[in-house]
């Protein structure tokens, strides 16, 4: 199997890692966006409506970040990442790590582009999902 997926996400969460949630040119125009569980679940079509959900979700937050745990290549178009949020509630202060933040995503690329992205706040929902276990 190639890296090159691989490398397409780990370039994403670069960015992520800094904050920055500006970038789409890695974004397939239809990608889908899915939130499976968590504090705002539902799902999402296009860029438009990432920034609809994931902003609404990004704005009751200061300082919200992914750090990337690891990286596992599931076959020649998932990638799996095991990632843990940090981050603080606007309105309660409380730091998500202490709320519990061992999340994971799956990505979807095809053609050198994000098709979809399914987004757990529970890291072992995501294991089972994929067939894995921590």
């Amino acid at each position: 199997m190639s890296q090159e997926n691989v490398e397409i996400v780990r370039s994403i969460y670069a960015r992520w890692e800094r904050g920055d949630y500006s970038s789409i040119d890695w974004q397939h125009p239809k990608i889908e966006f899915v939130m499976a569980d968590g504090p705002n679940p539902g799902r999402w079509t296009g860029a438009a409506g990432i920034g609809d959900g994931w902003g609404d979700f990004l704005s009751a937050w200061q300082g919200f970040r992914h750090v990337a745990d690891e990286y596992r290549e599931l076959d020649n178009e998932r990638v799996l990442v095991l990632f843990h949020f940090s981050g603080r509630g606007k309105t309660s202060g409380l730091e998500v790590e202490q709320m519990g933040s061992a999340a994971a995503g799956l990505f979807h690329v095809r053609d050198g582009k994000v098709t979809r992205i399914v987004l757990y706040f529970d890291r072992s929902t995501a294991l089972s999902v994929v067939g894995l276990s921590e």
